[in-house]
């Protein structure tokens, strides 16, 4: 039985559902807060996930930054090393999907260009008769950026677990492959 840690990121727009999203995931669904105060800075998210067919397991560190570009320079000091990457727009707004690119290169940029494995998700789905981006819109500029994409309501608990299970499985994908190299050296 291995359990691992992974530090993940959580960034986009302000308003998006960033916050939304990580309670709902953390909660299993069992309380969407209605009254959201923005996040003024960092707010930790910590939650284990079991990984399908092993006993092995990812204890997720969720940093939920601040979608306010005047909180950013505190956030990337608190991001540390990142081993993950949750980027969210909201399907409701074409600004907040375009600013994707802007937060995927800040990231990057903190990362000093290391491979962080992500996802991209789109969070709104409640709201759809009032939806900007379309999902193939979405899935292409994910595929283009090397990022899995999914739709979620965090109100509407739909598909919650979905990107931060396909994180954690990642973050495991990528041990399993360090282990089997350091295995081939020997």
């Amino acid at each position: 039985m291995v359990k691992l840690r992974a530090r993940c990121i959580l960034v986009g727009d302000a308003a998006v559902g960033k916050s939304a999203l990580a309670q709902m995931f953390r909660s299993d669904g069992a309380h969407f807060q209605k009254n959201y105060t923005m996040t003024a800075g960092v707010e930790l998210v910590v939650k284990s996930v079991n990984i399908p067919k092993s006993s092995d397991s990812v204890e997720l560190f969720i940093i939920d930054s601040a979608g306010k570009e005047t909180f950013m320079e505190a956030c990337e000091k608190l991001w540390g090393q990142p081993s993950l990457l949750c980027l969210v727009f909201d399907v409701t707004s074409e600004a907040s999907f375009r600013s994707c690119e802007h937060w995927l290169n800040r990231v990057r940029a903190h990362c000093q260009s290391l491979q962080v494995p992500g996802v991209l998700v789109g969070n709104k789905l409640d709201l759809s008769a009032r939806r900007e981006v379309e999902t193939t819109v979405a899935q292409e500029w994910a595929q283009s950026q090397e990022l899995e994409y999914h739709e979620t309501s965090a109100k509407e608990i739909e598909n919650c677990e979905a990107p931060f299970m396909t994180l954690a499985q990642m973050f495991y994908d990528m041990y399993q492959d360090r282990v089997q190299t350091i295995q081939s050296l020997v």
